[in-house]
């Protein structure tokens, strides 16, 4: 299909994001990208479980437990960003298959702004913890938690900024099949981070304090 075609609510592909041959290999492109993806973070939750509550010897446990440190409410807050920026995305790619470039622009930008939301907070935690005196050098425990959590919140900065430049760089130029596929794939990233969040809430913040 031609790139430079006028097109229309009427002409419009249902499936945009594969509607060229470019189109189709960004996304072969993007799921390699994330299989690279899983096993990054699934190196990263074996080593996090395999340090949970170690330490040096001497290291207070009862202070620097998870159940001791985790703050579950902070952590329901930013898993419900999250989640909520992930259905505000959705909306996105409903409005894009319907060619509705504003509804596109507008649902993405709600979802940058709840992942600064998110973001916000996790700074918060960070910056709580190593208040504490729970920094990244403290233990082993503590190097795998940050390393897990913090390369997880380096996702999300990457996902905010694609998807700002998005928004931005398209403002004049309206939906086609050049960046069709570009809207789509930054969506998918960011339902794989949001994932990727619910495990990590799970594994660490759930496990870490009722279990």
């Amino acid at each position: 299909m031609d790139l430079n075609t006028k097109f229309t609510p009427q002409n419009w592909p249902e499936h945009a994001e594969q509607a060229t041959l470019e189109g189709k290999n960004k996304f072969v492109g993007f799921w390699i990208f994330l299989a690279c993806e899983v096993v990054l973070f699934a190196s990263l939750f074996a080593t996090y479980l395999a340090l949970k509550d170690s330490g040096p010897a001497g290291m207070d446990l009862s202070k620097y437990s998870a159940k001791a440190l985790y703050e579950l409410p902070l952590a329901f807050a930013m898993t419900m960003l999250l989640l909520t920026s992930s259905l505000t995305s959705v909306y996105a790619m409903y409005h894009m298959k319907n060619f509705n470039f504003k509804g596109v622009q507008t649902w993405m930008g709600i979802t940058v702004i709840l992942g600064i939301g998110f973001l916000s907070l996790e700074i918060y935690e960070f910056y709580h913890y190593v208040h504490i005196g729970f920094g990244y050098t403290h233990s082993a425990y503590s190097s795998a938690f940050f390393t897990l959590v913090g390369t997880h919140g380096l996702h999300v900065i990457i996902g905010l900024v694609w998807i700002s430049s998005l928004i931005f760089r398209n403002m004049k130029r309206g939906l086609n099949l050049y960046n069709a596929p570009k809207y789509f794939i930054a969506s998918l990233y960011w339902h794989f981070i949001d994932v990727v969040w619910v495990f990590i809430f799970t594994v660490v913040y759930l496990m870490g304090v009722l279990g």
